[in-house]
């Protein structure tokens, strides 16, 4: 029994190729869930209410944690 060699390697970049296609990257994947996060789409589509009460909610969040940063590292409000 001989072994194909040139086999192995079409098969190899076959599933490589396959792979590749099918995955995104780290950066891509957190984005986007951040995005999804803060654009409320775990809300409810049809509660326009709800949606948008989780987007501003979200936004104050993000704003109130900046100014929580911002003085840890300057000492600046408090």
């Amino acid at each position: 029994m001989s072994h194909d060699p040139d086999a192995d390697a079409r098969e190899a970049r076959r599933s490589l190729d396959a792979m590749g296609r099918s995955s995104h990257g780290v950066f891509d994947s957190a984005l986007h869930r951040g995005v999804d996060h803060f654009a409320g789409r775990d809300a409810p589509a049809e509660d326009r209410v709800e949606v948008w009460g989780r987007r501003l909610g979200r936004a104050l969040g993000l704003v109130f944690l900046v100014v929580l940063v911002v003085n840890l590292a300057t000492g600046w409000f408090f």
